[in-house]
């Protein structure tokens, strides 16, 4: 999106990594900056997991970060090791239970949104899969390769290939729909009604942004979106385009913190 709206504008779109801290970092200097639409937040998952997950924040992301546009969303996959045996979503579910607190989830780390979606699927399906956090998406699917982990729930782009390469086996998607990228997987919700965990990502701001910048913004990302080009890469990534306004867009997040507090609550989940 970054080369698209350089190519579009004629502005040079920089992409500064601000890694850590579960993008709270990068959050934290985005909502200091000039509100002036020259420093702009890729928004994501942890957001909304990170309003409640961290009590010590020096910022409020809801009020903080002005939402500008949507720009794509994309599955989990819920994945294991091929020595585990189970070939479907509900024999795997028959499994756990089986071998309650037995089996191992790795993730990207406590709150991501691996994590989470490991918690929700223990609630809404009564097992007792055991976290097991690594520092990074990386390591948690170096994790699940070498067996220190059973199951893992992934984004497609770190193990779509894996998958067709038979080195993991894909069991279901997180969406609300089937993806295309893997279109004989069925969904989560397919078993249990009502799951469902996708990453999403957008763009934003800091607050106080005058409305002409921010409608500017979402009307060059719509574009973007709109390409068929742009449509061709998402797919090539597991993912779909997002479109919206940017009072979409807040509902969403705002959306997403409630459903994501309440999990991290029954959990009692912690940062560390």
């Amino acid at each position: 999106m970054g080369q698209w709206l350089t190519e579009r504008t004629g502005q040079q779109f920089i992409v500064e990594n601000r890694p850590r801290a579960a993008t709270n970092i990068a959050t934290e200097i985005v909502v200091n900056a000039p509100a002036d639409g020259y420093t702009l937040l890729l928004v994501s998952v942890p957001a909304a997991i990170n309003t409640t997950l961290y009590g010590n924040l020096t910022f409020n992301f809801l009020r903080d970060i002005a939402l500008a546009a949507g720009v794509m969303s994309i599955p989990l996959y819920v994945v294991t090791k091929p020595s585990v045996q189970t070939r479907t979503l509900p024999e795997f579910i028959a499994y756990a239970k089986a071998n309650a607190g037995k089996i191992n989830m790795g993730s990207a780390g406590i709150g991501s949104a691996g994590h989470l979606a490991g918690e929700l699927f223990n609630t809404m399906t009564g097992v007792n899969l055991v976290h097991v956090p690594y520092r990074g998406n990386g390591p948690a699917l170096a994790g699940l390769l070498g067996g220190e982990a059973e199951v893992l729930f992934p984004t497609p782009p770190s193990s779509i290939e894996y998958i067709g390469a038979g080195r993991l086996r894909g069991l279901a998607t997180m969406g609300a729909t089937r993806s295309e990228a893997v279109a004989d997987l069925p969904t989560v919700a397919e078993f249990m009604p009502g799951y469902e965990m996708s990453a999403w990502y957008g763009v934003g701001g800091p607050r106080g942004m005058p409305a002409e910048v921010v409608d500017k913004i979402n009307k060059e990302i719509g574009a973007g979106l709109a390409d068929p080009r742009m449509n061709v890469r998402f797919a090539d990534l597991g993912g779909a385009p997002m479109p919206m306004t940017p009072a979409e867009f807040g509902k969403l997040v705002a959306h997403e913190a409630e459903k994501w507090a309440r999990v991290i609550r029954r959990a009692n989940l912690k940062p560390v």
